[in-house]
């Protein structure tokens, strides 16, 4: 019983352990790879053997051993003697995870170093003393600062080189110290170290520096702060899909995404963003798995809505009562760019964020690092490896985080005619032009219609008593598609009584025509690919079924707006009712002319109880269910 007390505690330890990133990065030969090789070996993380494998490796190939080939695995990487890609190495202690990221120092690999520092959390900046610092050294430092990388230790390694001088120690601690002050960034500390004998890293170097009395690499390592495990943070879970089950009595729709960070609850009130909806989690799905009623940061999960609202790819889930992340159409980011052509002003790209894709323009470059003097450069453009601040607008709005906020959400990518070219983190919000798109805003102009893909031609045929509200929300369904990038036209008495059907009258049989020259245009504009919105009383059952046969194949869906002619005449925006009631108006339907309530709507919204964003969801997941849109 005890062993198994003791296991299970064990157990208990190892999962409660944090993980941490930490990049190694510095200048080339400088012996980033040595030191963790020094790491892994003095803390007995290596397997049996394996320095023996690598000393008679070494020995057979006439060359003298070094810690450094404990992480140079490629062979190519080891007869160059540079490490060309980002190695991950794993090793834990009582407190944590770590996970240690080697960083080329090549200046041709800044690519990869800046791969590598991408989620790091903290980094060890390693310095030759007998070198000193390099420009490389300085360009590092700097792209740690625009990653949003504060925690800096610098190791001056090769002390052992230098007859472990303290004078030349202090000499590259001022100037290094310096440097990293005038970009915003205080160091940790300053560790004299000997990769190649083991001096302060692990193990202390008194002996060798008996005038150091600071801390060892690994002290360094335990003492920096960490947010830990993702889920501390707050819940983003970027929408990956929604997914909508129609077999076997199933009917269930799935948001699913990874969890970033934060933890899902079912019964938390969730909020999607940029719509801003809220809906509740009713159930949390996993495939192949036993029932769940939570999941963590790096989980990927799907879940289910107690009230049934719109999502899409793209959005960011959150809890309701947690920090919110930023909606605007805009952004202020620093950029790293690696494209073979310059990133220009005015320029569009598209941004990868999250989940979300959406056009951009580098609306201007604020500065950027010129790659020879280290100094801050005005100028129109970015060029391959070089970083800069930049401006960018967004066509639509989107959701995203601030990098002190919540790193994970902040990153994104740049992509050029298909290709990543370049990324960035977030490092503030900027409205770009005319601010906030909402519901209620003009019509939409020419301008603004541009036909997008991911869709196919549709026909909503809304019909329903005059004041039932078919006009205010085919006018919120269509501000809301075209704001999603969907092509979506509006017909109705407005824009069509006036011109192609002026010669219309308000009898039977011009009434009759009018609607069938709708179904016509509507049929056009549908094989045209456009979801083609009609709002008409259309009282006749007959009425209807030839629209719907008018447009056929192409997609047609009849959606009853229902309101009773009580709450219609309640409403009476034009005051019509009134006047049918008093007899000064004729044959007004639902007064003194019938209207058949339709049987066979693919869609009933009850006015009295739907608000108009609840009905403009409804449209839009039968719209998504339906294949309409994607």
């Amino acid at each position: 019983m005890d062993e198994l007390i003791r296991t299970t505690e064990k157990a208990l330890n190892v999962k409660k352990r944090e993980d941490m990133h930490i990049v190694i990065v510095g200048h080339v030969d400088h012996g980033k790879s040595t030191v963790i090789g020094r790491l892994l070996a003095d803390n007995n993380m290596l397997p049996e053997g394996k320095i023996e494998q690598i000393k008679e490796k070494c020995r057979r190939n006439s060359k003298p051993f070094e810690y450094a080939f404990l992480l140079d695995a490629l062979k190519d990487e080891q007869s160059q003697g540079i490490t060309i890609d980002t190695a991950r190495t794993f090793f834990t202690t009582e407190k944590r995870n770590y996970i240690i990221l080697d960083a080329p120092g090549h200046v041709e690999f800044l690519k990869n170093m800046v791969t590598g520092a991408a989620r790091a959390e903290a980094a060890l900046m390693v310095v030759d003393a007998n070198e000193g610092v390099m420009e490389n050294s300085k360009r590092h430092g700097y792209l740690l600062s625009m990653l949003g990388v504060k925690q800096i230790a610098v190791l001056i390694n090769k002390m052992d080189a230098v007859g472990y001088s303290k004078e030349r120690f202090d000499d590259i601690k001022t100037e290094y110290g310096a440097f990293l002050e005038s970009i915003g960034i205080t160091a940790s500390s300053f560790i004299p170290v000997s990769g190649m004998q083991g001096d302060n890293i692990v193990n202390s170097g008194a002996k060798n520096m008996p005038w150091y009395c600071g801390v060892t690499v690994m002290d360094q390592l335990e003492a920096f702060d960490s947010k830990g495990d993702n889920s501390r943070l707050p819940l983003r879970i970027p929408v990956q899909g929604v997914y909508k089950f129609t077999g076997n009595n199933d009917d269930r729709r799935i948001i699913a995404g990874t969890v970033e960070t934060g933890v899902l609850n079912v019964g938390d009130e969730i909020t999607f963003y940029p719509s801003g909806k809220t809906t509740v989690a009713k159930t949390i799905e996993m495939y192949n798995a036993d029932v769940q009623t939570s999941a963590e940061a790096g989980s990927a999960t799907g879940f289910t809505m107690s009230q049934q609202i719109y999502a899409m790819r793209g959005d960011i889930a959150v809890k309701s009562n947690e920090p919110q992340p930023k909606v605007s159409n805009g952004i202020i980011a620093n950029v790293f760019w690696l494209g073979k052509e310059p990133l220009v002003k005015g320029k569009s790209y598209t941004v990868k964020l999250g989940t979300a894709k959406v056009k951009a323009r580098i609306e201007s470059v604020n500065k950027v690092l010129d790659a020879s003097t280290l100094n801050n450069i005005q100028k129109s453009e970015i060029a391959r490896n070089e970083v800069g601040e930049c401006n960018i607008s967004f066509e639509r709005q989107i959701a995203f985080d601030i990098v002190d906020e919540n790193p994970i959400t902040s990153r994104f990518v740049l992509i050029d005619d298909y290709e990543i070219c370049g990324g960035g983190i977030v490092t503030a919000e900027k409205a770009i032009g005319g601010g906030n798109i909402t519901r209620d805003d003009a019509l939409i102009t020419r301008d603004e219609r541009v036909l997008a893909s991911k869709q196919r031609g549709h026909v909503l045929w809304l019909t329903g008593l005059s004041g039932s509200g078919k006009s205010t929300i085919s006018g919120a369904l269509e501000r809301v598609l075209n704001s999603m990038g969907y092509s979506c036209y509006r017909l109705d008495g407005d824009n069509l009584r006036f011109g192609l059907n002026k010669d219309c009258d308000f009898t039977d049989r011009g009434r009759d025509e009018n609607l069938r020259r709708a179904a016509e245009v509507a049929r056009l504009f549908a094989d045209a690919g456009l979801i083609t919105i009609c709002t008409f009383i259309s009282p006749k059952g007959e009425q209807r079924a030839n629209a719907r046969a008018c447009v056929g194949e192409l997609g047609f869906s009849q959606v009853y707006v229902k309101a009773s002619v009580e709450e219609c005449a309640r409403r009476d925006p034009k005051g019509l009712y009134k006047k049918a009631f008093e007899g000064s108006i004729k044959g007004f339907t639902g007064v003194d002319s019938p209207y058949d309530e339709p049987v066979d709507a693919d869609i009933v919204i009850d006015t009295e109880e739907t608000s108009v964003d609840g009905a403009v969801d409804m449209l839009l997941n039968y719209l998504s269910d339906n294949g309409i849109i994607y």
